[in-house]
């Protein structure tokens, strides 16, 4: 299993910046999937922010490509979310997650991330 702990959340007014950190408790080579979903106010479903894979393959969702950057710090085993350009649409519960080859998912706790206008 891993153990996913989240940094970096926040209260920030648009156009602002923020950079979310994930720290694995395990090797980030050993894990498939690295990434973030966020889950905004009043919507129940969470939404696929970005992944990027043991392979250094990255993917981003449409309405953050170009304000959005992920990567990684192997030896800290540490994932990090840069967020430019933020807008009040991006406030939500950022989770980060990690996908293992056994396929299990772990989740981290959830940061707080709130733009305001």
């Amino acid at each position: 299993q891993v153990q996913l702990v989240e940094s970096g959340g926040g209260l920030v007014q648009a156009g602002g910046s923020l950079r979310l950190s994930c720290a694995s408790s395990r090797s980030i080579f050993t894990i498939i999937n690295m990434g973030w979903y966020r889950q905004a106010p009043g919507k129940q479903q969470r939404e696929l922010v970005v992944v990027i894979s043991s392979g250094g393959t990255i993917n981003y969702v449409d309405s953050v490509k170009g304000r959005f950057t992920i990567s990684r710090d192997n030896a800290k085993n540490t994932v990090y979310l840069q967020m430019n350009s933020l807008k009040p649409e991006d406030t939500a519960v950022y989770y980060c997650y990690a996908d293992l080859p056994d396929t299990r998912r772990f989740w981290g706790q959830g940061t707080q991330v709130t733009v305001s206008s």
